[in-house]
């Protein structure tokens, strides 16, 4: 059942007194503000990414790069680090995310064959010049006895 409430709405100098519609209206104005007019309000809407960051660990792989490159891991890290933030600006969540995690295979992978080979390096260094020494030690005692 639909009900129509019609306001009739009296002149201010009339004596009648203002009915219940009358009080009920003005309430819902005074609560809603002015009365809706023909112009369409404005509004701001914000949109809120909730996507989740992707490192590309660029900084990881330029520091592979160029202090631990060995086999050409580090740069190799660094190439795939620029794909994932090309696919990063582009939109691409999925693709940038999967060349983040092969850089970070390889920068794992050029950090741990890095520092291997630095300390099989410095250890050849120091046990080659003591193995030089010990040579040279040799060959200038054998030159004294004759």
């Amino acid at each position: 059942m639909n009900h129509t409430v019609q306001t009739v709405f009296s002149p201010v100098n009339s004596s009648q007194p203002p009915n219940y519609e009358m009080h009920k209206e003005e309430h819902e104005v005074a609560v809603l503000g002015a009365p809706h007019s023909t112009i369409l309000p404005r509004s701001t809407m914000i949109n809120i990414q909730s996507e989740t960051s992707v490192p590309d660990h660029i900084v990881w792989s330029l520091f592979n790069t160029i202090f631990l490159n060995w086999c050409c891991l580090g740069f190799i890290a660094f190439a795939y680090s620029v794909k994932s933030r090309d696919r990063k600006m582009v939109g691409d969540v999925t693709g940038a995310q999967a060349y983040a995690s092969t850089a970070k295979c390889l920068n794992i992978s050029a950090l741990i064959v890095g520092i291997l080979m630095t300390i099989g390096f410095i250890l050849l260094l120091v046990f080659g010049s003591v193995a030089i020494y010990h040579i040279m030690l040799q060959i200038v005692q054998e030159k004294q006895r004759y």
